[in-house]
């Protein structure tokens, strides 16, 4: 089994608290900013950053659809880690000033793929997926923060 790795990055026209808060806000603004591959989404503890439980199904392909348990930690300031409890599936959302009224938002996710010829398919295919459904993701919190 190896990891695979999926990252993206946007700018946003937004202060670095702001789309902080406004990522962090899972009882809230969250789930607006969900793309259709995500279903079922209800927070189950807390709801605003750390401390939070939050449940979803994240269809990444027509065949393939993650029941997603995920417990939400800060670790450090501007930073959301998401690690799902049904596999081993961690989101990094990093949110830093990037110049005047700017953020730059990365979302990193890792996982341990399948070995063989299904995990070579895996991390060849499955990062550009995960990227797509996040740039949507990240389009759509840019919409809310640059209201």
């Amino acid at each position: 089994m190896a990891q695979v790795e999926a990252t993206t990055e946007r700018i946003v026209a937004a202060d670095a608290e702001t789309v902080f808060d406004t990522l962090a806000d899972y009882s809230g603004t969250r789930e607006k900013l969900l793309p259709e591959h995500f279903s079922e989404y209800e927070v189950r503890e807390g709801g605003d950053g750390e401390g939070t439980l939050v449940h979803w199904k994240l269809q990444a392909t027509s065949k393939r659809v993650r029941d997603c348990l995920l417990e939400v930690t800060e670790p450090t300031d501007g930073e959301l880690v998401e690690k799902d409890r049904n596999s081993s599936m961690v989101t990094t959302w990093r949110v830093t000033p990037a110049g005047e009224g700017k953020s730059r938002v990365v979302v990193l996710t890792t996982w341990q793929g399948a070995g063989g010829v299904g995990g070579f398919f895996e991390k060849t295919f499955a990062p550009k997926g995960l990227a797509r459904i996040y740039d949507a993701l990240l389009a759509k919190l840019a919409a809310e923060v640059e209201k």
